[in-house]
């Protein structure tokens, strides 16, 4: 009698427990789609020769960076991707998974660093290297925004 009141009490904590779970998981995802609010959009474009380069770029609530970027340069298939990053200090680093012309099958993937000067982006470069699949800039070679092809101005955002 006594382990049938034990055994009640037991299973009455694991339920209340399991509750408890389930509502601390609701809080959780509801902060996370709280700080994924797009709390401010701008919008890039890069010209250089014949190259086009359009940047869309979200700043999110927690201060991750997200946005679509198409990269139409000359003698080579369009790329159409997002990128996802964050800012460091004047620099925005991030990474672009795109697809290249007509082949939507393959996604790539490259890191790009973006230094900011009063209203526009500078589209810096830098040694890439690569390791376990991943590609990140070389942590001992500076990154280049001086001799650079890609200066972003802001632009209108213009929905598609």
């Amino acid at each position: 009698m006594k382990n049938l009141g034990i055994f009640c009490l037991l299973l009455a904590c694991i339920g209340f427990q399991s509750c408890k779970k389930d509502q601390s998981q609701k809080e959780i995802k509801a902060e996370k789609a709280l700080a994924e609010k797009v709390i401010s959009t701008e919008c890039y474009k890069a010209l250089y020769e014949q190259d086009t380069i359009e940047l869309k770029v979200n700043t999110l609530k927690n201060g991750k960076i997200t946005g679509d970027m198409v990269m139409k340069l000359l003698d080579m298939p369009k790329k159409v991707g997002k990128i996802t990053g964050e800012f460091h200090g004047d620099t925005l680093f991030v990474d672009y998974s795109f697809i290249q012309g007509a082949n939507n099958k393959k996604i790539f993937k490259n890191p790009m660093a973006l230094l900011k000067r009063k209203d526009t982006l500078v589209l810096g470069s830098g040694k890439i290297e690569t390791y376990l699949g991943r590609s990140y800039f070389n942590k001992d070679t500076p990154i280049d925004f001086d001799r650079v092809k890609y200066k972003f101005t802001s632009v209108d955002c213009v929905e598609k």
